[in-house]
């Protein structure tokens, strides 16, 4: 399984199975955390058979059953850092897709201090949310997406003449997971220049490297730059 075929067979997932974690995959997810901490400066962190940070009333507002496993979603305080997050973490979650494991991205519904007491987290780091992860009861499902139309800025003239890779990249960040689905945020291009903005919204920067990953995994890499 491809990225991008990762990016349109996952769907979130909130029941889980009892079902452990086998020590290949574990030591597969270690490998991707590994390469997310090297490379964005973080401090990703794998948990698994700890239930205590999914119980109680939060958990049970956020729908959540048997959630036996996840990732604590931590680095250095920054501007970037949520940012950051979800540009990393989202690489997490496709691959967590590839080794057919399910995932939900969990901002609040979750005891922070459970699940802080299971990690290494320094006074100049911060626990940003959490990633669920774990054998689903079901594949999840899609949720309703907005067009093209409502997320590109170019002129309405231009939409029916965009660059494959442009369109295409639009397309998968259309399909990334946002919180409570509010898909807040919007493109822009010049030549190869590609723009990418929040619109604001709950947990609007982790949403923004979410969505940035998932366009790079559309358009290609190598077909643009980002704008600042």
């Amino acid at each position: 399984m491809t990225e991008l075929e990762a990016i349109r067979a996952r769907h979130s997932v909130r029941s889980y199975l009892s079902k452990p974690l086998s020590g290949d995959i574990v030591k597969e997810l270690e490998k991707q955390i590994d390469h997310c901490n090297r490379h964005g400066n973080l401090h990703f962190q794998l948990v698994t058979g700890e239930e205590s940070a999914f119980r109680g009333f939060l958990a049970h507002y956020g729908k959540f059953e048997n959630v036996q496993n996840y990732v604590a979603l931590v680095g250095s305080k920054s501007e970037d850092l949520d940012e950051k997050t979800g540009y990393y973490g989202e690489q997490l979650v496709l691959r967590a897709q590839q080794l057919g494991l399910n995932t939900c991205w969990v901002a609040l519904t979750f005891k922070k201090g459970a699940a802080k007491s299971h990690c290494l987290i320094s006074p100049d780091e911060k626990l940003v949310c959490l990633l669920a992860l774990g054998y689903g009861k079901t594949q999840g499902s899609p949720r309703k997406q907005k067009t093209i139309g409502q997320i590109c800025r170019d002129e309405p003239k231009e939409l029916q003449n965009l660059p494959d890779w442009y369109r295409q990249g639009m397309e998968a960040a259309l399909l990334a997971p946002t919180a409570v689905n509010q898909q807040k945020f919007v493109f822009s291009r010049r030549g190869n220049i590609v723009y990418a903005q929040s619109t604001g919204g709950f947990y609007a920067k982790v949403d923004l490297g979410i969505v940035k990953y998932h366009f790079e995994v559309g358009a290609g890499k190598d077909q643009f730059i980002w704008g600042k």
